[in-house]
């Protein structure tokens, strides 16, 4: 019997999870073929990178996009196909960053029935937080790390080559490396995640900052679609932040959750105290009443006894006579 339970169980979070996974394939869909019709705008703003610079300004405009000086890099398609499929792309890409509250929303729902009834009610600030930081993460990509690493990367030690790159090409380092942004950035709602299951201690975090540095890089050489050590140390940098933002948010839950524990548990020690208080009140009441119960009884015994007492008298005078 057990084990049916299990299977049942089983098959339910599989139903459960089919489920979440078709909504939020619908989601994609419908927002891939809202944005396949922009896509062309959405390509000259990806190839914006590739000959601007954006310069940044303590006034408005706080932030513009100007134009680089010198030669202008065009980009070339090798096949047939290729341009075609660079807009399918691009349309994918953006679906999945604009419907990402919709993702981190199933993503919760799904991982929700586990959680503590006090832990549900955080659904909202969840998927605010996720989606947040993960689109936050895509324009930190686009507007900051990009404009840099194409100036950096066609312009060093170019000496007369001619650069001559593929829209393909193009377009998957770009994306690849807005995504991997995005997902980068979720690593402080991830350190916040493990401490609070239990799963890592903050001390343990804190202690073992020093390797926090080797992972970024790793997590950089993995997630960086060129091997070259300039376009990992961009996001190398960023996660290295991200990991400290993420060491600080675990810390002040952790201490939220002390406090709120002390403070049940000192809750608790009242309520109890109070207990006895009512249960020693309640001893003692009932010790009065019955104290006054005895003392009536006797009293009414003895009125009793003096009634019979004179009726006995009266009785006697009544003989006599």
């Amino acid at each position: 019997m057990p084990e049916i339970k299990d299977r049942m169980a089983f098959s339910r979070h599989l139903v459960e999870l089919r489920r979440r996974l078709m909504v939020i394939v619908i989601a994609i869909f419908v927002g891939f073929v809202g944005w396949f019709s922009f896509s062309e705008y959405l390509f000259a703003v990806l190839k914006l990178p590739m000959n601007s610079d954006v310069v940044y300004s303590i006034v408005y405009p706080f932030i513009s996009i100007v134009p680089r000086a010198g030669k202008i890099h065009d980009l070339v398609f090798l096949a047939p196909a290729e341009a075609f499929w660079v807009h399918m792309k691009i349309s994918l890409i953006a679906s999945i960053v604009v419907t990402s509250p919709v993702l981190f929303g199933q993503l919760w729902g799904f991982i929700s029935p586990g959680l503590h009834k006090k832990e549900r009610k955080m659904a909202i600030p969840f998927v605010v937080v996720t989606s947040g930081l993960f689109i936050f993460g895509t324009l930190f990509c686009f507007v900051i790390v990009l404009p840099f690493a194409m100036k950096f990367l066609l312009g060093f030690k170019v000496g007369t080559l001619v650069p001559m790159i593929s829209v393909e090409k193009y377009m998957d380092f770009t994306l690849k490396f807005i995504i991997a942004f995005g997902i980068v950035f979720e690593l402080p709602v991830v350190l916040v995640f493990l401490t609070r299951a239990g799963l890592v201690s903050v001390e343990t975090l804190a202690k073992n900052r020093k390797y926090s540095v080797l992972f970024a890089f790793v997590a950089a050489a993995l997630l960086t679609p060129t091997p070259d050590a300039f376009n990992q140390t961009l996001m190398a940098v960023p996660i290295i932040i991200l990991y400290e933002a993420g060491l600080i948010a675990s810390r002040i839950f952790a201490n939220r959750r002390k406090k709120a524990m002390e403070s049940g548990e000192s809750g608790e020690k009242d309520e109890s105290g109070e207990k006895d208080e009512s249960d020693e009140r309640g001893v003692s009441d009932e010790k009065g009443v019955s104290d006054e119960k005895g003392v009536s009884d006797v009293k009414d015994e003895s009125s009793e006894k003096d009634e019979s007492d004179e009726k006995d008298v009266e009785g006697d005078m009544t003989k006599d006579s």
